[in-house]
């Protein structure tokens, strides 16, 4: 099968289209033709060797996220999908690789694909679903009535977190560009701030929940728009010693993970608020979840730019400008 591989960890390297063996399927996994796939930061920095230390692959690899496609095989064990089913998934951690034209994946990972929507934007749920569902819902147990920050509010997570915030009955603010205020109006969010012209820490207070996914810079600032007994949920770091536990690293890691959240677990203790590190994890059931609040129209898909298969590099460099409006999808196979 055609894949897009990486050879070695390098910063902005460029990936190989290669002809690889088609994946081997276990007991209780699922074989999917992929018809379309998503670009993620995530990718990007797997690539760059960011996450290495934490989670190893073993280069050539095949890098992608994201899938939405028809099951062509299933295994001995699996009890819950059949051949022909259109599914979507994110695979788990250490079995990537959806830049290539079949996955196999555990059948926990995968959920039926939302009947309402099409391959291309099927594929750009799975990896920003699960990330705003287990902030929200799952870690920041989001109640109607409270107040909840979501930064970038015209990216991939933002897209979305902003609709399931809504939906859980919650005041949603966000921070964009001057161009994407109006999406960010459209998708639910009730107070919207330009960062270019603005300040968010002059103009938030006493909120219940911060869903940070920017730099150091912003995460201390956002501490201090939280009311104290807050919770402010990091998808882009630093990593907590809790997460260190879940993850089974070594002593050594769990120092330096430790080490490196210091500083922001003392300033949230003086403020009197929590702090807690997201790295989202796969999830069949939650993605069946999703599937019926897209099938209910409660959120939809918010996509900037399908790419076709052989252009996967321009589609990861394009997500690095960081001008994406939603998700990059790559349409694979028909």
């Amino acid at each position: 099968m055609k894949a897009f591989v990486v050879d070695k960890y390098k910063k902005k390297g460029a990936l190989r289209l290669a002809d690889v063996p088609e994946p081997e399927l276990r007991d209780d996994d699922v074989l999917v033709r992929v018809h379309a796939t998503a670009v993620n930061l995530l990718d990007s920095k797997v690539r760059d060797g960011e996450f290495k230390l934490i989670l190893p692959y073993r280069p050539p690899f095949i890098l992608g996220h994201d899938v939405a496609g028809i099951i062509v095989r299933i295994g001995p064990k699996v009890r819950r999908f059949k051949a022909g089913d259109e599914v979507y998934a994110r695979p788990r951690d250490h079995r990537v690789g959806t830049f290539a034209e079949f996955i196999a994946m555990n059948e926990t990972d995968v959920a039926l694909k939302p009947k309402n929507i099409s391959m291309e934007e099927a594929a750009s749920i799975p990896l920003v679903g699960l990330t705003a569902w287990q902030a929200l819902v799952e870690v920041g147990k989001l109640r109607p009535g409270q107040k909840v920050f979501i930064q970038a509010g015209s990216g991939g997570v933002g897209t979305f977190a902003i609709q399931l915030a809504k939906h859980l009955g919650a005041t949603v603010a966000t921070t964009t560009s001057t161009k994407n205020v109006e999406l960010a109006k459209s998708l639910g969010a009730d107070v919207v701030i330009d960062y270019k012209t603005q300040d968010f820490e002059k103009v938030l207070s006493r909120y219940d929940l911060v869903l940070h996914s920017q730099d150091t810079k912003t995460l201390e600032k956002s501490l201090r728009v939280l009311k104290p007994g807050g919770l402010l949920i990091s998808i882009s770091g630093p990593p907590d010693p809790e997460f260190a536990r879940e993850l089974g690293l070594n002593l050594f890691l769990k120092l330096v993970l430790r080490l490196l959240s210091r500083g922001v677990r003392k300033k949230a203790k003086s403020l009197g608020i929590r702090y807690s590190f997201l790295f989202m994890r796969a999830q069949g059931q939650q993605l069946s979840e999703i599937a019926s609040l897209i099938e209910s129209d409660v959120i939809r898909p918010v996509v900037d730019k399908v790419f076709p298969f052989e252009k996967t590099g321009d589609a990861l460099a394009y997500i690095e400008t960081g001008r994406a409006k939603g998700k990059v999808v790559i349409r694979v196979g028909e």
